[in-house]
């Protein structure tokens, strides 16, 4: 918790007032028990009902004042619980924005939402709690033990007994429940996990007629989550009984010392029921500072997990900033000569080897070859070969575990991100488009510059239309109703299997890439249509060296160079007819289907 308190930075002001303004309050409370000894001692019991009504309005004089104080500081801490949260939000938005997919992976979806959702909700419920009764309940409890002090000692010792075994009360429970709250949120993540999962394949669920599987399966971990949060609420709630049990013990005690006490003359009746009131002062304020332990031992879990993700550096070094000192101290000649060693190689993976976090084998091994710019090079093998991890590696979605990816000479790893996604356009096998008009869709391909077009502009048109045409989807738009801005649903639900491929296709050809990365990107179009976006990325560029990465031999066997992936491992390269000679593992593919495509390849 303290770690995330560098968000409070900007609400110092707040986080002072918000505290100040409830001991105000407390201060003018503790001075009610006394008011009301004097009316029974002065007023009542000398029958001076002129001083009863004085007495009176000086009481409603202090209910005045701490009525306007407690609103005070509860706006204070409002305004600085709610703009910690925003700032925490922000700053952790950001952050897992700039992890790489190997931590993605790790923390999972459904942990980060819960991270930015119900803990952050949880931990600013419990930073609001804590400016407003932190200080205050402590103080009234500590102050009425030292104002039972001043009337009698004998009775006060009674306060001193009754505090600390409350404390251990109090803080005993609170070290017991922050490990079992954290437990609650892991299972909250699950069923999150579930429920979201569930809502993202409710079609391929009813397809199959698994509603009840389901159903049966979220019950079970929902059950489970209410298990854990009844057992963990069944012992914070033990705080509020205990802590009345040890509070009326002592007040029975209490009054029976005062009783004895005003027998002998030592007390006033006065003075009786303002130690009583003292002692009731201290049971509702226990009572409040047990309700904030509760919510503040949510809170710490929560901000443990919180700062777990906030801690969790990426493991993609951000470019020359991280580089290695020697790599960046080398001189341009250097740079060309290990080029022209490369044979002038525009890309090259040199024996690179990957492994993903905690796999028990590598994805990829000893992968070594060469791509001139402008070449158009396909990818194929079967499935789990490994052909989307290689793609993966050259935009540093992950780093390579041994070898080095060149390109233009230069290690991946000295560019930063930016600059190097920048150089590239990607089409995902799984095509996400987001809610908004095409238009809107098709500028985040586009990179803000110079010599960029922006906003709303002919230009802009021109060459968003220029990328549909080349995706095979000017068609489609235009037929559509406003054609740049028609309104694509979330997901891109109002479109089709393969208008959602041609509209991810045309973002990134929008982008006017130097390399294009097609991932199984048209799987979802027919042969003609596939044929028909091959060429006409071929025309658009010939200095755009283009990654196909496909199961079907028919939209690779046009490429410059063929690279046949098995289990990781290159096992071929070359053109296709190269490969049909020397490459047992293409042959199987090719022939397996070359007699559904013959046709269609002929036509090409």
């Amino acid at each position: 918790m303290r770690k995330l308190l560098v968000y409070l930075k900007d609400y110092k002001k707040e986080s002072l007032l918000g505290p100040l303004f409830k001991l105000l309050e407390a201060s003018f409370e503790l001075f009610v028990p006394l008011v009301i000894a004097r009316i029974v001692d002065t007023g009542i019991s000398g029958e001076d009902y002129g001083f009863v009504w004085k007495m009176g309005g000086v009481l409603l004089l202090l209910a005045a004042i701490g009525l306007v104080c407690s609103v005070t500081a509860q706006y204070f801490a409002a305004k600085a619980a709610t703009g910690f949260a925003t700032s925490l939000r922000h700053s952790l938005f950001s952050h897992i924005q700039s992890l790489s997919y190997t931590e993605m992976d790790k923390l999972g979806t459904a942990a980060m939402i819960t991270r930015m959702t119900s803990d952050i909700n949880q931990v600013q419920s419990g930073v609001n709690l804590v400016l407003r009764l932190f200080l205050r309940s402590p103080f009234i409890v500590f102050g009425a033990m030292i104002m039972a002090f001043t009337i009698d000692v004998k009775a006060a010792f009674i306060f001193v007994v009754t505090i600390p075994l409350l404390s251990v009360v109090v803080f005993g429970i609170m070290l017991i429940s922050i490990p079992l709250y954290k437990k609650v949120q892991a299972g909250l993540d699950r069923v999150l996990g579930r429920t979201r999962e569930n809502l993202t394949g409710v079609r391929v669920i009813r397809a199959f007629n698994r509603e009840d599987e389901e159903l049966e399966a979220f019950t079970e971990e929902n059950q489970g989550l209410t298990r854990m949060q009844m057992f963990v609420g069944r012992f914070s709630a033990c705080m509020n009984p205990v802590t009345y049990i040890i509070v009326n013990a002592a007040t029975v005690v209490l009054i029976r010392t005062g009783a004895v006490r005003v027998d002998s003359g030592i007390l006033t009746q006065g003075q009786v029921i303002a130690l009583v009131n003292y002692m009731s002062q201290i049971l509702v304020e226990l009572v409040k500072l047990a309700n904030l332990i509760i919510t503040v031992t949510k809170a710490f879990a929560c901000a443990d997990r919180i700062a777990g993700v906030l801690e969790m550096k990426s493991s993609l070094p951000q470019g020359e900033e991280e580089a290695d000192a020697r790599m960046r101290e080398q001189d341009t000649e250097k740079k060309a000569g290990e080029k022209q060693a490369d044979g002038g190689a525009y890309i090259r993976f040199k024996q690179v080897d990957f492994s993903y976090k905690d796999a028990g084998a590598d994805a990829l091994t000893d992968i070594d070859f060469a791509v001139e710019k402008g070449q158009t090079v396909g990818i194929i093998g079967g499935t789990g070969s490994g052909k989307t991890t290689l793609v993966h590696l050259l935009p540093r979605f992950y780093d390579v575990s041994a070898g080095e990816v060149l390109l233009d000479g230069k290690n991946v790893r000295e560019y930063p991100l930016a600059a190097l996604r920048s150089k590239i356009g990607i089409v995902m096998q799984k095509s996400v488009l987001f809610h908004g008009t095409v238009r809107e869709n098709l500028r985040w391909g586009i990179v803000d510059g110079e010599n960029e077009p922006q906003g709303t502009s002919p230009a802009e048109d021109k060459r968003m239309w220029e990328a549909l045409e080349i995706a095979q989807a000017k068609e489609f738009v235009e037929k559509k109703e406003g054609g740049l801005d028609f309104e694509i649903e979330q997901g891109g639900k109002n479109l089709s299997g393969g208008q959602r491929q041609r509209m991810s296709i045309a973002r990134a050809v929008v982008r006017r890439p130097e390399i294009l990365i097609l991932d199984d990107s048209a799987s979802a179009l027919d042969f003609a249509t596939d044929a028909a976006l091959r060429r006409a990325i071929r025309n658009a560029s010939e200095d755009m060296t283009v990654f196909i990465v496909s199961q079907r031999a028919a939209s690779i066997m046009y490429a410059d160079k063929i690279l046949v992936l098995d289990d990781g491992r290159i096992v071929g390269q070359g053109t296709h007819q190269e490969l049909l000679k020397s490459c047992e593992v293409y042959q199987e593919i090719y022939y397996s289907q070359f007699e559904k495509e013959e046709s269609h390849i002929r036509q090409e």
